[in-house]
């Protein structure tokens, strides 16, 4: 039916007759002459019909917005003055001799020839329109780019693509999973997984060495701008490696992605343990483009009278740290307390400050309504340590310790981003050296990753003293996202048992969620770790979408539902009865 994509037609085509087909993208009639732009994937190609072709001419007068059309005509070059050197296509025009319409089209629901703001709730709706966008195309153009030059290069360092279940068991892995009723073993339910974790360790356990996979994952989790109860992970698994060899891999594949799909130079990524990383800025994703740290002060303020501060300072499980803002001083008090409400998002109190007006005068030329609470002297230790410079405004986090670090973290990004303090355009990292374990309010042990993540001690070493065990795994992050994680896994019975029992995961648990695992390692499990990225964040960071919705073809909304299917939906109760479901009636 063509010749030739409308993006296609170059200067290269002048006097030659061409056939394309496309959508109207826009119409105009220029004095008795008709312009249409005709739009396919590749582009956007101006066809003009005079009066001369008559019948052409009527057709093309007919058309509107979107109709599906076939040209053909002669290509040329455009009059002097009216060219566009913002289009590939902008030199030439095609003088349009014949015009047929496949199909007409309804008014669309939006505009697609210009800019106009949609609310998202009608963009979902109509998905299959809200995809003929530029900004759409190119958003999966470029994700087909990515994930085809990922294959490229996991193929040439010899990983296999083998794909895994996705009805499996229920395993628990952070989240709620989504079930699927069995029809044929009724009372029992599959599980959607959430990664490919187990399987693709049973793949080392079966000799293939190096394995990856573009996998689907499901997670039935509260969702915000990077979640989605369906997203796609770049998994890969690889035996008899250290964390050098993963962490390797992955770097080079990530930095070669950058520098054919963006120009992008990323440099070597530092490695920070995970210990500063929390110290200095909060987090275990720490955006290294903002310039600002987290100074802990709770030495100088354990023997104050101000038990806001005094309390944390003296708590073994609490922190007292400063945040300095270099020329936050300029911070209105009505901007001051918008942070302080952003802050109490994160369990925060309050947020105390001293703004810094003249340093050379003391405690005279600081502005602040705490400095009586912690005295004149710990005022000025306190400026001294953070090396503050007239026009800094210092704010203060004064609280157990996880809340400190995620509300002053949080702060310290936003006004990283609200003030442009950002100091280069990408900043990744390896963030190392996690716990083992972290303890619960109710001082239970729970794993920071999962049970299956090898520590850097031996069995002995890990039950004498849990909470001080390091655990071999890495996050690559990058710009404050975390891109992917992984870790050496445990690949021997005894370690794992001792996992099993610091968790309080009985032996009946154990065979009960994991038993088919436990047998496999009893098989000559060989030494194996691996790595998981989320491909839809990864092509959210690159194309500087605001969302991973952007980046994906038919996304879930906020509240985990399809608009344009309206999905979930209800099932006959004769599917309910052949699985075995009764309905409960819904509460009133």
């Amino acid at each position: 039916m063509r010749s030739h994509y409308c993006g296609e037609i170059t200067e290269t085509l002048i006097d030659e007759t061409v056939t394309y087909c496309g959508w109207v993208h826009r119409r105009r009639d220029h004095g008795g002459v008709i312009f249409l732009d005709i739009r396919d994937r590749e582009g956007l190609v101006q066809t003009v019909f005079d009066p001369d072709t008559v019948e052409a001419f009527n057709t093309a007068d007919s058309v509107r917005s979107e109709f599906v059309v076939q040209v053909k005509g002669l290509v040329r070059a455009r009059p002097a003055g009216s060219e566009n050197e913002n289009m590939p296509t902008g030199k030439i025009e095609v003088l349009g001799k014949e015009i047929t319409v496949l199909n007409k089209a309804a008014t669309p629901p939006f505009p697609l020839d210009e800019y106009s703001p949609v609310g998202e709730d009608v963009r979902l709706r109509y998905r299959y329109m809200d995809l003929r966008r530029d900004e759409m195309q190119h958003n999966l153009r470029f994700r087909h780019k990515v994930t085809t030059q990922i294959r490229n290069i996991l193929d040439e360092q010899g990983f296999l693509d083998i794909e895994t279940p996705i009805l499996t068991r229920a395993t628990p892995e952070g989240a709620r999973d989504y079930l699927v009723p069995s029809r044929t073993h009724q009372g029992s339910f599959f599980a959607l997984p959430q990664s490919p974790q187990l399987f693709k360790q049973l793949l080392m356990v079966s000799g293939f060495d190096r394995y990856y996979q573009i996998a689907k994952c499901f997670r039935d989790e509260d969702l915000r701008a990077d979640r989605q109860p369906e997203f796609t992970q770049i998994d890969m698994e690889a035996s008899f490696v250290e964390e050098k060899d993963i962490m390797g891999a992955a770097e080079s594949m990530i930095k070669q992605i950058f520098q054919t799909q963006k120009g992008i130079d990323l440099g070597e990524f530092p490695h920070m343990p995970y210990s500063e990383a929390m110290n200095k800025y909060g987090s275990d994703k720490p955006d290294l483009r903002i310039p600002m740290e987290l100074v802990d002060v709770a030495d100088l303020l354990q023997d104050i009278e101000f038990k806001v501060f005094a309390g944390p300072a003296k708590d073994p499980k609490g922190r007292v740290a400063a945040l300095k803002v270099p020329g936050g001083a300029e911070l209105s008090r009505k901007q001051i307390d918008e942070y302080t409400k952003y802050v109490g998002i994160y369990g925060a109190k309050g947020l105390a400050w001293i703004k810094v007006n003249e340093i050379e005068k003391g405690v005279e030329g600081l502005q602040s309504p705490i400095i009586k609470f912690i005295g004149d002297d710990n005022t000025m230790k306190i400026m001294d340590r953070l090396e503050v410079k007239n026009g800094d405004i210092v704010f203060f986090g004064a609280d157990k310790e996880v809340i400190v670090n995620e509300a002053l973290g949080a702060l310290r990004v936003k006004l990283g981003h609200d003030l442009n303090m950002l100091t280069c355009e990408w900043a990744p990292l390896w963030v190392v050296d996690f716990p083992m374990f972290e303890e619960l309010e109710d001082g239970k042990l729970h794993a920071i990753h999962h049970p299956f993540t090898a520590p850097s001690c031996s069995p002995e070493e890990l039950k004498a003293n849990p909470t001080a065990a390091l655990s071999r795994a890495y996050d690559m992050v990058l710009n404050g996202c975390e891109l992917g994680g992984g870790s050496i896994r445990i690949h021997d019975q005894a370690m794992q048992q001792t996992v099993f029992e610091i968790l309080n995961i009985s032996e009946e648990e154990q065979r009960e969620k994991f038993g088919f695992l436990l047998d496999a390692l009893q098989f000559g499990a060989p030494p194996h770790g691996g790595l998981a990225f989320g491909l839809d964040r990864l092509i959210m960071l690159m194309t500087g979408s605001e969302s991973i919705r952007e980046v994906i073809a038919f996304p879930k909304t906020q509240s985990a539902a399809c608009v344009m299917t309206d999905a979930p939906g209800e099932v006959p109760t004769k599917n309910l009865r052949e699985v075995g479901i009764q309905l409960r009636p819904k509460a009133e």
